[in-house]
């Protein structure tokens, strides 16, 4: 009996174990991408054979950067969508392609899931070119949001975000976990779960798309315009979500869209293409917004991209002022203004002394800690006085107030300092490409000799040091019979220590005469200067010096 109950004590810790092992395989990024792994529990690791033994190695799960190198897209009519794409997207940000209508925007997306492939260059997944991988393995670790949801009309909901799980070949009740929850995290109530996509709005079936996209886990979301089909204050709702379900899930996103605005709030990385498929300008939002690179971006972004570039400066550096503040305003008098706050001290409105018991509106507020200088801008702005009314992040109590000029001045400081440093920024390139300045009177000497020497000098020492080459040996030999054959005949000038040598019009011939190193110019005399005879002699001269 006891061996019994161990067996199946045994049976059903292995059966627990063999079911966290499929879960963990199921659920593995890595696994996704192709690699060669032995899932356990929470993690994985990675099987490499050789030399008749396996080794485990731990690894840890990551998504590698996509990066498009050189890529060009001309269709068959020889239309030309994108020209010379260079551009690298991070893991676990939102990149956004932002530009007008025809620059490729949506063609650029498709070469990602292979939907189009590109003319020119090549598209790669860190480091792996997307060409290596089959069509259907890479589209199933991508999730597409298109324009409008794109849901299946005759689907449930539950039924369009189990899309992509039914494809894996998911059990029914596992598909079904999955969509409830993110039907859940999505923000939709769980009573929409078997309404079809026509009995939704247009802000719900596009959180339906965003859901669907998510089943299966995707290591990469790519959108087409999801936003565009809905009215402004969903799509604002939108972007909040948008945002807080990338604060929670981290996953790499691309997203198209043809609005500035919408580019510069959702975008980790803004690209810009212009007509013809070039890219613009590539960046954060700040550096579109004070740093355009040329009319065109400069014109796209807007003629307010300096209060917008506000929206990346942190409001903590002002300095906030007291004023009044009363609880009744009945009880407000004197002059100037005078701030009505209820019994937790948070901020009412502006009390009026002219006539007691009147409130002026508030106007906006701002949180110094976590507030921008656009946002404490616009609630002085919409104040009444010019002030701008702080409150405490965590309880919105009353924490002072500033002056609309004392924001300006301090927008004044900002733009000071940012471009300051465009100026370092383009004097630093400018150095690192200017050339090198070349020293006067040529090229300096690599090093000095250790001893110095006059010309005259060293021109003695390589005198002594030459050897007399072959070639000279050989006109010495000629020229000793020749100076004999001189002596008998009676020339002038024959004397033991004349150098007598025989050279080519073009040649110089040195000879070495008891110890004299000396060098003479000997030449064929010419026919027209002293005549066929002389010529004749100095031939046959030159025969007898050979012959002896």
């Amino acid at each position: 009996m006891q061996s019994l109950l161990c067996a199946a004590q045994s049976g059903g810790q292995f059966a627990e174990r063999k079911r966290a092992r499929r879960d963990a395989y199921a659920n593995c990024q890595r696994r996704r991408l192709g690699f060669s792994l032995s899932c356990v529990r929470g993690g994985h690791r990675l099987v490499v054979k050789g030399a008749g033994r396996r080794e485990l190695l731990d690894e840890t799960c990551g998504v590698g950067v996509i990066e498009f190198e050189s890529v060009g897209k001309t269709y068959r009519d020889g239309t030309v969508a994108v020209v010379d794409l260079n551009l690298t997207v991070p893991s676990r940000k939102i990149t956004v392609i932002v530009g007008p209508s025809g620059c490729g925007k949506t063609t650029t997306l498709r070469m990602v899931n292979r939907m189009l492939e590109p003319t020119t260059g090549r598209i790669t997944w860190d480091g792996v070119p997307l060409r290596s991988k089959r069509k259907t393995t890479l589209r199933r670790q991508m999730g597409y949001v298109i324009q409008s949801g794109g849901l299946f009309p005759h689907r449930t909901v539950l039924e369009n975000i189990g899309t992509v799980p039914s494809l894996l070949h998911w059990p029914k009740a596992k598909r079904e976990k999955r969509s409830l929850e993110l039907l859940s995290s999505v923000g939709l109530e769980r009573k929409l779960a078997h309404r079809y996509p026509v009995q939704l709005s247009g802000g719900q079936q596009q959180r339906v798309g965003v859901a669907r996209a998510l089943a299966a886990d995707p290591l990469v979301l790519l959108m087409d315009e999801p936003f565009s089909a809905v009215d402004p204050v969903v799509r604002a709702e939108l972007h909040e979500f948008l945002l807080g379900l990338q604060r929670e899930l981290s996953k790499t996103i691309i997203l198209i869209t043809h609005d500035i605005d919408e580019a510069i709030k959702l975008g980790d990385q803004v690209a810009i293409l212009r007509i013809g498929g070039r890219l613009a300008q590539v960046g954060t939002p700040q550096q579109l917004l004070d740093e355009p690179a040329d009319a065109f971006v400069e014109g796209f972004v807007g003629r307010d991209r300096g209060f917008r570039s506000l929206s990346f400066q942190s409001a903590s550096g002002l300095s906030l002022q007291r004023v009044k503040v009363v609880r009744d305003a009945e009880t407000a008098t004197g002059t100037g203004p005078i701030l009505v706050v209820d019994g937790d001290a948070r901020p009412v409105g502006w009390a009026d002394p002219e006539r007691p018991g009147r409130v002026f509106p508030l106007g906006s507020t701002f949180s110094p800690d976590t507030d921008t200088l656009r946002t404490a801008l616009d609630a002085a702005l919409t104040s009444p006085y010019g002030l701008a009314v702080a409150v405490t992040a965590d309880t919105q109590r009353f924490a002072g107030v500033v002056s609309a000029d004392h924001i300006l001045a301090t927008v004044k400081d900002v733009r000071v300092s940012i471009a300051e440093s465009i100026s370092i920024r383009e004097a630093e390139a400018a150095h690192a490409y200017e050339p090198l300045p070349e020293a006067e009177g040529g090229y300096e000497p690599l090093g000095e000799p250790e001893q110095e020497y006059g010309s005259d000098e060293v021109y003695d020492q390589m005198a002594e040091a030459e050897q007399p080459s072959e070639s000279d040996q050989v006109f010495d030999h000629m020229a000793e019979p020749e100076a004999a054959s001189q002596a008998e005949t009676g020339d002038e000038g024959g004397t033991e220590d004349t150098l007598v040598s025989v050279e080519y019009p073009t040649e110089v011939v040195e000879s070495r005469h008891n110890g004299d190193l000396q060098s003479e110019d000997r030449r064929i005399p010419d026919q027209q200067d002293e005549g066929p005879q002389a010529n004749g002699e100095a031939k046959q001269r030159r025969g007898s010096s050979v012959l002896q």
